[in-house]
């Protein structure tokens, strides 16, 4: 049987958001984003969001907007995708990495603090999976180890959290700005493409200018009323503002996301209910945090990951692994040598993991088709280098 990673939920239906933007002369960032934009200010409950064309676009124009740049340090779990570090690298700046929590996988409050030193300039704390970060926890934190005149910024990693929450907090209302993905596999997808928001008025401003070259006014602006009007370049910026054909796609999904997350609870609790009791590793729910299941994750013994996931692929099942951990990649290892000693529990997880296929609407027999193999061949196989 053949199993699918995933699956988008996107149709025909979908293609006529996309051909109303082209009935308009304006196929660029227009009046689609502004209105996403908005939709994003009234979920998360923020004054100001701005949409880019991916995750590490936004996220290093939000890092531009904070001043980030050589000289400077920004604390990274070591656990996380490439693009988290890799931004703070492209500016100039240096990746601080830290180690995770060897149970909810997540960095902690008191593990940042460690690091923080007089040139820390932010932090990026990582919801990996869809839990969130106790990100009230590490401002306080922060506000406690920082020097007298050192402000140190916190921009959250949403790219599995989007209707996540911790409480009845959601990203975004304690840091400086949260930085999303709608990416191909994300929750809410476009494809290509991201967002972050904020609550300061100067610091989204200032990203409005560092998501289009500096420019002072994006071309929706530079055409206001019908005329050509001038602009202005102040500060260095890049190119990451999201096209209207694609942010199109947006709307509808934001509308609904919160609907489709008890399905994605019921096939969390299917995989957790199956593994349970067994040598299988799994992230530990985080007490009072609504999960937004965007991953499923299991950990093997090191020594078999490989054979685990050779095994799935005989049996028609896609697999893939989020994530290995940056110490244990070339450029990070060979730059940063010291955070293999300080990050065991981010290189094993990573030296371990599987994700498994889902994805809301997986049909029940390649679930369980999903879940006999990983108990008759993945868990004795473990079990076995184990004992």
């Amino acid at each position: 049987m053949k199993v699918d990673f995933y699956k988008h939920g996107l149709s025909a239906n979908d293609a006529s958001a996309i051909a109303k933007v082209l009935e308009t002369p304006f196929l660029t960032t227009g009046q689609v984003n502004r209105q996403v934009e908005g939709q994003l200010c009234a979920y998360f409950d923020v004054p100001y969001a701005v949409l880019a064309s991916s995750w590490t676009s936004g996220a290093t124009a939000a890092l531009m907007a904070m001043g980030v740049g050589p000289g400077d340090e920004v604390i990274v779990p070591a656990m996380t995708f490439v693009a988290s570090a890799n931004i703070v690298e492209l500016l100039g700046a240096t990746t601080r990495l830290v180690d995770i929590d060897p149970d909810t996988l997540l960095v902690t409050a008191s593990t940042v603090a460690a690091a923080v030193t007089p040139r820390t300039k932010a932090v990026i704390p990582v919801h990996l999976y869809g839990q969130m970060v106790d990100i009230a926890e590490l401002r306080s934190e922060l506000d406690r180890v920082s020097a007298p005149d050192q402000y140190i910024y916190i921009l959250e990693d949403c790219a599995h959290c989007f209707e996540g929450r911790l409480g009845n907090s959601r990203p975004g209302r304690y840091s400086d700005a949260a930085a999303f993905s709608f990416y191909a596999t994300k929750n809410v997808t476009c494809g290509e493409g991201g967002a972050v928001i904020f609550h300061d008025a100067k610091l989204h401003q200032a990203m409005l200018e560092t998501r289009l070259h500096g420019m002072s006014a994006s071309a929706v602006d530079r055409f206001r009323g019908g005329k050509y009007n001038h602009w202005d370049m102040e500060r260095l910026g890049i190119k990451a503002n999201l096209p209207d054909l694609l942010a199109a796609l947006l709307p509808q999904q934001i509308e609904t996301i919160d609907d489709r997350l008890p399905e994605r609870h019921r096939l969390s609790e299917r995989y957790r209910d199956a593994f349970s009791g067994t040598s299988l590793r799994m992230q530990k729910k985080i007490e009072n945090c609504t999960d937004a299941c965007h991953l499923f994750t299991i950990g093997v013994s090191p020594a078999v990951r490989d054979l685990a996931i050779a095994l799935l692929n005989d049996a028609g099942i896609s697999v893939t692994v989020n994530f290995r951990a940056l110490p244990d990649l070339s450029y990070y290892r060979s730059r940063y040598p010291e955070s293999e000693m300080s990050c065991p529990n981010a290189i094993q997880w990573g030296r371990q993991t599987i994700s498994l296929p889902f994805y809301p609407g997986i049909p029940d027999d390649e679930l369980k088709h999903v879940i006999d193999v990983v108990l008759t061949q993945i868990v004795p196989l473990s079990e076995k280098q184990e004992a």
